[in-house]
């Protein structure tokens, strides 16, 4: 009884356990289902506009705190174009967001317009708002009392050099740079340093001075003897080389003391016998001190210090009298070593300029490419164009809306006898670079009926065209293409071998025919470069990424 009272205490706990389940799942699907649902509407400022002007167009929705909402974004309110998305507006309201989303709008065409229905995005399920009518009036102009006048012709305006003159600034920068510090260390006229001046004495000055400094110098108290007779038979020997042009550096000291008795006995230099002997008597005890480590005493070594001194003095009074000539040649080679030192510089600073051009081309082929480097060098005539100032205008009626790198003069064309009375208006733009063989042109025809334009026909005398002038092998594809604002049309591409001008030679490229229309009329753009030409390449994508043209005669 205890086992079948327990078993029914579980089975009543079970049953309560699944009403509440139940009744939990009911009162969470009545919580969903009793959620009110969101509200869209829009609406316009105006219905009524000018030309030009703007219509703000607003989209209000009311949703609940916890919804997703995703406004429409771009050119999805064509044919009207938009100007401005503002941002989104949100006000709350108790438990629920309403959101305010204002779009500026506007139109070039005069016409009744319709705004299309915009779809709106929350929780992932679609939303449409109401559609709308705006209509687009022309300006008013009073021809009675304003005088009209002919279209003026086109003006020739001087093209901006505005990157020139950069890039000029930071050439003649970099040479500014670059002369101010060959000046600085090259050119300028430095302080010379106690050792540049000692140089520049003549020899007995130096040696004396010298002698004077080893004088004052440690070496003695540092017990030092090596350095100290070392220094004292140097400059000695130094100065007699370049004094008395005696080969005394490479000289022993029997050899030394030779040459000076050759000397004196030869009438060229008058020293006593005991000058003679005392030098000898130094110099030698100066290569046993050297050689044999010999210390004399500390008086005898201040002895030969100043007997040295005299015997320079000695043999300095003793030399004649430099002639008129010798005087002459020493200002020669003066001047001679004057002309050395600044070839010197002038080469040092060849040096540094062409080492500066030489890291400039390199760091500038590193970062840009040596073809790039090579190209801007050698002004390549579509590289100039791609990266000259480059044009946006529209072109013929109807208009055709380019980007390109030179602005397309209006040509001269007369309509062919077959074709006058199918076409009413014919205008055609273009521009042409024979050294690059680039050509873009557009063409915008009104034909004399409402119908629509026949493009296959219309290419195959284009393709004729080519064949014409001397083009071989072409080779032609279709495709659609679509413009930024959804305008479709006809893509025609292909290569082929052409004719250069005012030559036999033929050139591999490429050409590239849009075609455009509706009824009564008809648009197309031509585009021509070399195969092998990268940046026309560039150029011919960009023109294409900007090609727009109006739909509307």
């Amino acid at each position: 009884m205890r086992v079948m009272g327990y078993g029914l205490r579980v089975t009543s706990c079970a049953s309560q356990l699944s009403r509440c389940i139940i009744v939990c799942l009911f009162f969470f699907s009545f919580v969903g289902v009793s959620q009110t649902p969101p509200k869209i509407s829009s609406k316009v400022d105006t219905t009524f506009i000018k030309i030009g002007e703007q219509i703000q167009f607003t989209v209000t929705v009311d949703v609940d705190s916890t919804d997703q909402v995703i406004f429409p974004e771009g050119q999805t309110f064509s044919p009207l174009e938009t100007v401005e998305a503002l941002p989104t507006d949100t006000t709350k309201k108790q438990s629920r967001y309403i959101l305010q989303k204002t779009y500026a709008l506007t139109q070039f065409d005069s016409g009744v317009y319709k705004l299309p229905t915009q779809f709106i995005d929350i929780n992932g399920k679609g939303f449409y708002t109401d559609s709308l009518m705006v209509n687009v009036a022309t300006v008013p102009v009073d021809t009675i009392a304003q005088k009209m006048y002919d279209i003026k012709p086109l003006i020739n305006v001087e093209k901006s050099n505005a990157s020139f003159w950069k890039i000029l600034f930071f050439i003649l920068l970099a040479l500014l740079v670059l002369g101010a510090l060959l000046y600085w260390f090259v050119f300028r006229k430095k302080a010379l340093t106690e050792e540049e001046k000692e140089a520049l004495l003549p020899p007995y000055d130096r040696a004396l001075l010298e002698l004077k400094k080893l004088e004052n110098s440690k070496y003695l108290i540092q017990d030092e003897y090596k350095l100290y007779y070392t220094e004292l038979t140097d400059i000695v020997r130094s100065y007699l080389e370049e004094d008395a042009h005696v080969t005394a550096l490479e000289s022993t000291t029997d050899q030394l003391i030779d040459k000076l008795e050759m000397l004196r006995d030869a009438g060229e230099l008058k020293l006593e016998d005991a000058t003679l002997k005392q030098f000898k008597q130094i110099l030698q005890t100066a290569d046993l001190v050297k050689f044999a480590k010999s210390k004399p005493a500390i008086s005898i070594a201040e002895e030969h210090r100043k007997s040295i001194e005299q015997i320079v003095i000695k043999t300095h009074d003793a030399l004649p009298e430099p002639t008129e000539e010798e005087l002459l040649e020493q200002e020669e080679y003066q001047e001679e070593l004057a002309r050395k030192q600044q070839r010197k510089k002038w080469i040092i600073a060849g040096v540094a300029a062409f080492g500066a051009i030489l890291l400039s081309i390199a760091g500038l082929s590193a970062y840009y490419g040596p073809k790039q480097v090579w190209d801007t060098v050698t002004r390549h005539p579509t590289k100039k164009l791609l990266d000259g100032e480059w044009v946006s205008s529209s072109y013929g009626y109807p208009p055709v809306l380019l980007e390109t790198p030179e602005v397309l003069v209006r040509q001269k064309t007369k309509i062919p006898l077959e074709f006058q009375n199918k076409i009413k208006e014919l205008h055609t733009f273009g521009y042409h670079n024979d050294e690059a063989f680039f050509t873009v042109a557009s063409t915008s025809t009104t034909l004399a009926e409402q119908e629509e334009p026949e493009h296959e026909k219309t290419i195959e005398n284009l393709i004729r065209g080519f064949e014409k002038k001397g083009a071989k092998n072409i080779i032609t594809k279709n495709e659609e293409f679509t413009t930024i604002s959804g305008v479709k049309g006809l893509k025609t591409y292909g290569s082929g071998k052409f004719k250069v001008p005012d030559s036999d030679e033929l050139v591999r490229g490429q050409y590239m025919i849009f075609s455009f229309g509706g009824p009564g009329f008809q648009q197309q753009i031509l585009i021509t470069w070399l195969d092998a030409d990268t940046y026309a390449k560039e150029i011919v994508d960009r023109i294409v990424s900007t090609l727009e043209v109006k739909i509307e005669a």
